[in-house]
């Protein structure tokens, strides 16, 4: 009797750490994806987001011309998300470059938002595991390090971005976007 609830128990607790919470799986085009690309201050970037056999795929153009250099793709969160969230993890493959991923606390189009950067090696799928606990608020490319963390249930909006003068062509394809204990 001991041992069977032993193995309940274990059981349990394996389940309990696997817990995840997808944002978004790229089903079907979702119309709650944004741009949001240096032209808003006058630079020349473009990007793009579409949604192909259960992918989204995220490209464009970076320029600096005009003072430009990034291009952004954004989602808000309709709902309020579980607290219970510690990390989030991304499956994507890159094309070779630098990316961040970005958390909103609000549904603003400007405001702090809180980054963490990652690289991408060129055509391998990987999962990117970015901890809450060490994003650092941004704005408009000024850090502060003072601002770090945000709980999984403050994540109003998610976003990537491509920026610190990275001229040219992009291709990020991302799986999925999901929390994870």
């Amino acid at each position: 009797m001991k041992a069977y609830f032993f193995t309940f128990i274990m059981i349990s607790m394996v389940t309990m750490t696997n817990k995840v919470y997808y944002l978004t799986e790229f089903k079907v085009n979702d119309p709650e994806w944004y741009i949001v690309n240096d032209g808003v201050m006058g630079g020349l970037s473009e990007s793009q987001i579409v949604t192909e056999e259960d992918k989204a795929i995220f490209s464009g153009n970076v320029s600096l011309k005009n003072n430009g250099g990034f291009a952004s793709v954004r989602m808000p969160i309709k709902e309020q998300l579980p607290s219970n969230f510690n990390k989030v993890i991304i499956r994507l493959k890159g094309d070779g470059k630098q990316y961040q991923f970005r958390l909103r606390k609000e549904n603003d189009f400007d405001g702090l938002a809180y980054d963490y950067g990652f690289s991408t090696p060129k055509g391998q799928w990987e999962k990117i595991e970015i901890p809450l606990s060490e994003v650092v608020g941004t704005f408009r490319g000024r850090k502060f390090p003072d601002k770090t963390g945000v709980s999984s249930d403050e994540i109003q909006q998610i976003g990537i971005l491509i920026a610190d003068k990275q001229e040219g062509s992009f291709q990020l394809e991302l799986d999925y976007i999901a929390l994870s204990e």
